[in-house]
């Protein structure tokens, strides 16, 4: 089980989680979920990938250092994360595309400080 304390960074939970297997970058790109940094790229349907966890992070000192990680499977194993800001400076395609995948998470979601 993971200290508390290093669950409150975005980077120490992304660090986690690629000791988890998340190892893809992932980006939403024309509509659909696409890897990055990597010699494949492949890209996702909404119907295609599932959330297994997600992560809100909000910044005690300034409220612009909201933001949400994702850890993501794809139907064909592929795992990864893709992380956004919330609220006014969310990025609306990639809130778009995740509202339109299966959220099997959602239960899980933690709030980090």
């Amino acid at each position: 089980m993971q200290d508390k304390e290093e669950e409150r960074s975005l980077v120490s939970v992304e660090k986690r989680l690629n000791q988890e297997g998340f190892t893809q970058d992932f980006n939403v790109v024309d509509g659909r979920l696409q890897t990055i940094g990597h010699d494949s790229e492949k890209s996702y349907a909404a119907d295609e990938v599932t959330i297994v966890d997600f992560y809100r992070f909000e910044g005690e000192s300034n409220p612009d250092d909201m933001s949400i990680l994702y850890a993501i499977e794809a139907k064909d194993g592929v795992k990864g994360t893709i992380s956004t800001a919330f609220g006014t400076y969310a990025d609306g395609d990639t809130d778009d595309f995740l509202k339109q995948v299966d959220d099997l998470g959602k239960n899980l979601t933690k709030n980090v400080k």
